[in-house]
């Protein structure tokens, strides 16, 4: 996931984003804890796409606040 695509899309489709990458935060989390997980860097990876939509959103925010 690239941050210019997410720069595209407005809060909704942003938050909607966020809550399918907490789920699946979630899941690989538990499998991970069941030993169930074979590439544990997809933990990493989705860990660091929840920082950048969160980025976004905030960088939003504030240009609504400044505009």
């Amino acid at each position: 996931m690239l941050a210019k695509d997410l720069r595209t899309k407005d809060g909704a489709a942003l938050k909607k984003e966020l809550d399918d990458l907490l789920k699946a935060h979630f899941s690989l989390r538990m499998q991970a804890g069941t030993q169930q997980l074979s590439n544990t860097s997809q933990l990493g990876k989705v860990k660091r796409d929840i920082a950048r939509v969160r980025t976004i959103m905030t960088e939003q925010a504030r240009q609504k606040v400044a505009a």
